[in-house]
């Protein structure tokens, strides 16, 4: 399995793999990509066919696996993004739905798998610093979402990790590194 930890250095944009034959399209192309944005890439496809295609976790995840480019993937970090989402939908929601200026009805599938995946992360990938949960989110908004649609990925997770992660963002923003 490929587990490359992420980095700050890790916020580049994000691509989509080419032929993946999903509905998520509008990438960039990168060709240094850590496996983990690849995971997360792979992650919000097979999430965005639970939501939108009423799909299964296991069916979504057997399909996604069998993309070009998947086993460029950190497959331990798919698999817990993509099983830990839809396990954990509403808890997830009911932490997202409070720093929304809309019901959850009206946000986009992307923009709701994205804030799934962020959230998750910012609960259980500890691993990862704060900052790089949300300019990894903000890139594949960027990439798969729609016009701007970064800038309320980035409003609504910059609200929930001092929430979630509130030692680590009060130690940044005390250092002067944090955002906001």
């Amino acid at each position: 399995m490929n587990e490359t930890p992420d980095t700050e250095a890790d916020t580049h944009a994000a691509e989509a793999p080419e032929g993946t034959g999903t509905a998520v399209a509008g990438h960039k192309k990168s060709a240094n990509k850590s496996a983990r944005t690849r995971a997360r890439e792979f992650a919000l496809q097979a999430l965005y066919q639970v939501m939108v295609g009423r799909n299964g976790a296991e069916e979504a995840d057997t399909f996604t696996r069998g993309l070009v480019g998947f086993h460029k993937a950190d497959s331990v970090h798919f698999d817990a993004l993509v099983h830990g989402c839809t396990r954990e939908a509403g808890e997830l929601d009911a932490l997202i739905t409070p720093r929304l200026d809309r019901p959850m009805a009206e946000i986009s599938p992307i923009e709701h798998g994205i804030l799934w995946i962020g959230t998750y992360e910012f609960r259980h990938a500890l691993d990862v610093p704060w900052r790089v949960v949300i300019n990894e989110c903000v890139e594949l908004a960027k990439s798969f979402g729609g016009t701007d649609g970064h800038k309320y990925i980035n409003a609504v997770l910059n609200g929930l990790a001092p929430q979630l992660r509130p030692q680590e963002v009060e130690a940044d923003r005390g250092a002067g590194k944090g955002r906001g």
